[in-house]
């Protein structure tokens, strides 16, 4: 049996890999600056995750959700206070199209309406209900086309609050940052009149931050730069540092009922091991106030580059609008300078490093971008 053909992969195999560093099969190492599309958020291999994935496995690593586990509850707990929602409730799953679908379910269910708005290069997943929210055709097949989407450009305030008047909007969904769009960050203005806009047509507001939570901007979420609290916040990525998990948070005004939401594998015990690991070390390394200080001091020197165009984002969570071709960057990046990074739509390099890289290593992407697109 073969593999199904989707993706164009590199011919690099990644065998080992310790905080921002990976390793391949003939010994190269790697400096990390895409942390696997922002997943690796304490960094690679942390003794204290290993350390708890370890002894958990060894204890019970899985059973059902119609019993008692203690770890989801811890879970929910520790979330809830370093996030800053200690309120909300919290649904487990396991990735981000399949946290964005329950969002979207249980809006619906909340509301009893059906039509969801969206913005313009949006990116929210590939599973049917994720899919028909995402501003991407080519990943869109007939069978997810019979959803009732609205698309609005980002930032479009009066195109929001005029679609909301209609009275028929389930939810609004936005993610924090967009991430494969080419990071294009919600002005504050716009999440702010959005959210007084949902409150009065009783339209849940829902924030995508399985890119751009979990401390990746310098905040746990993206959105609290705005000062807002939407109704629904969806987790993935950083949660598991690797593990897959996914989560929902969701406000006490959207009630429960038996049955509503479930899952097989949503948080089973070696995820949410998982999940406290990198609670506790995001917290005791202090590790969201590094990606702020280190995304401010990266902000800060690519802007004194030549061959960029424009640079956007928060915290770890950059996009360098290049003016050579971020393909041809992008090679002598990984396979002269041995080092990882990601592409976005528009040109952009995407910078998603662990939040545990260091200036020292900052130091030595920028050196090295330096030199290549000086040449350019």
């Amino acid at each position: 049996m073969n593999l199904f053909d989707v993706y164009n992969l590199w011919d690099i195999e990644p065998v080992r890999a310790e905080g921002c560093h990976v390793w391949d099969r003939e010994g190269v190492e790697y400096l990390d600056f895409y942390g696997g599309h922002a997943v690796i958020s304490i960094g690679h291999s942390h003794p204290l995750y290993v350390k708890a994935i370890q002894e958990q496995v060894a204890r019970i690593g899985f059973y059902s959700n119609s019993v008692i586990n203690s770890l989801q509850t811890e879970l929910a707990e520790k979330l809830g206070e370093q996030s800053g929602y200690p309120d909300y409730a919290l649904f487990l799953c396991n990735s981000g199209a399949e946290a964005n679908e329950n969002a979207l379910k249980l809006a619906s269910f909340h509301t009893g309406r059906k039509r969801i708005i969206a913005c313009s290069g949006s990116f929210h997943g590939r599973t049917s209900g994720a899919v028909a929210v995402t501003d991407n055709p080519s990943i869109q097949s007939l069978f997810n086309s019979g959803h009732e989407v609205t698309f609005l450009p980002l930032n479009d305030v009066e195109g929001a609050i005029s679609e909301l008047a209609k009275g028929d909007v389930a939810a609004v969904m936005v993610e924090g940052i967009q991430g494969v769009a080419g990071i294009f960050v919600p002005e504050d203005n716009f999440l702010q009149q959005l959210e007084v806009a949902c409150r009065k047509h009783g339209t849940v507001l829902v924030l995508d931050e399985i890119q751009s939570g979990y401390g990746r901007t310098g905040r746990f979420f993206a959105h609290q730069y705005a000062g807002i609290k939407p109704d629904m916040i969806t987790v993935a990525k950083g949660m598991g540092n690797g593990f897959p998990i996914g989560g929902v948070l969701i406000s006490p005004e959207i009630k429960a009922k038996k049955g509503m939401l479930g899952t097989t594998f949503g948080g089973n015990h070696l995820a949410c091991a998982a999940a406290i690991a990198v609670l506790d070390v995001l917290k005791e390394e202090s590790l969201i106030e590094n990606a702020f200080q280190i995304g401010n001091y990266l902000l800060k020197e690519l802007s004194t580059l030549n061959g960029i165009a424009e640079i956007r984002g928060r915290g770890l969570m950059l996009g360098v609008e290049l003016k050579p071709s971020y393909s041809e960057v992008r090679n002598r990046l990984l396979f002269n300078s041995h080092i990882f990074t990601g592409g976005a739509k528009n040109n952009v390099m995407r910078l998603l490093p662990p939040l545990s890289v260091s200036k020292q290593e900052a130091d030595t992407f920028l050196n090295e971008l330096k030199q290549i697109i000086e040449t350019y």
